[in-house]
């Protein structure tokens, strides 16, 4: 088993972060009284190109809000990993906005005693809605930092009530190539597929994110629902989630099927496992490109050690990855 060990990382101080100037004035809206915090779920799906508010009180869970400096609505927006829309990174932003949010279920099947299938509205209003500021790191070496608005998917877990044989959940994604020119590559096999270890799916920090910045997801993010493990890789948040499905043994997942090699079933950031085409040391954040930016040093379990840890006691992190 690897150690954990502190990468030495200092926070600024909280007066150093520069929230984006819409959330800003949006947040001071929306706080002004508890009646403006009361957005009816109806409400929180917006259509193509529109930005509609989306209330939540910030979380109060341990490690959800970081004080890193958030990264700006226009770099998370714009600079996305969504291969259903392309595999280029402004694809998604040009062409998402055909995907359609309205109506919009997610069924929970397999090894669960109250399995349904939810309506976008009944997830809305399945917990309160929690703003929180995570990191998020991809494979390919970048990161940013971004306020999501979700609760944690132990909400949705507890209320489906997961029997004795479930021991990992597997989320899939939509896919229909007529809203998603990406589905004509064949870069993965469609749809999209990952999966947590029921414990990992458990954990506080996991999330059912449904908003950004104050707003409903934009599309390109994975409208309207999608998953954010912030321990992880990227590619292990899935987008615009379907199905939802709890299983006895592990089950396959899109890039560890494309390339095992690369990709496995846990996808925990290790800054000591690299990549098989490239070091996972240290990391670039989007929006710090300017002629002085320097790369950062990747953190164990993107910063998360002290909260998710514990799941991996006595594992090798070297062959779990």
């Amino acid at each position: 088993m690897l150690p954990i060990r502190d990468r030495g990382f200092a926070h600024p101080i909280a007066s150093e972060i520069t929230p984006h100037d819409a959330f800003r004035e949006g947040r001071r809206r929306l706080l002004a009284s508890a009646a403006a915090l009361a957005l009816p779920a109806h409400a929180a799906a917006a259509g193509p190109g529109k930005r509609t508010p989306l209330a939540a009180t910030r979380s109060n869970v341990a490690g959800a809000v970081v004080m890193d400096r958030p990264t700006s609505y226009a770099d998370i927006t714009g600079y996305n990993n969504f291969y259903e829309f392309g595999t280029d990174k402004g694809d998604p932003a040009r062409h998402a906005a055909a995907l359609r949010t309205r109506p919009w279920t997610v069924t929970v099947e397999g090894e669960v005693r109250r399995g349904a299938t939810f309506d976008l509205d009944r997830l809305l209003a399945l917990a309160p809605m929690e703003e929180r500021i995570y990191r998020l790191r991809c494979v390919e070496g970048w990161s940013m930092v971004i306020p999501w608005i979700g609760y944690s998917l132990a909400e949705l877990v507890r209320r489906v009530e997961p029997t004795g044989n479930a021991r990992y959940v597997q989320f899939v994604t939509l896919a229909d190539g007529a809203q998603m020119p990406g589905l004509r590559s064949s870069v993965l096999d469609w749809p999209y597929v990952e999966g947590l270890r029921l414990d990992e799916a458990m954990h506080p920090l996991a999330l059912l994110a449904f908003g950004l910045y104050g707003e409903v997801l934009p599309n390109q993010n994975g409208a309207p629902l999608r998953l954010v493990v912030p321990w992880k890789y990227g590619f292990k948040s899935t987008k615009s989630i379907v199905r939802i499905r709890f299983v006895e043994r592990q089950p396959p997942t899109s890039w560890s099927r494309a390339a095992p090699q690369e990709y496995g079933f846990y996808a925990n950031v290790n800054p000591q496992v690299d990549h098989p085409r490239w070091s996972q040391a240290d990391e670039r954040r989007i929006g710090e490109d300017g002629l002085f930016a320097r790369r950062r040093p990747t953190l164990m379990f993107n910063g998360y050690a002290a909260q998710v840890a514990s799941l991996y006691a006595g594992m090798d992190l070297r062959r779990a990855f």
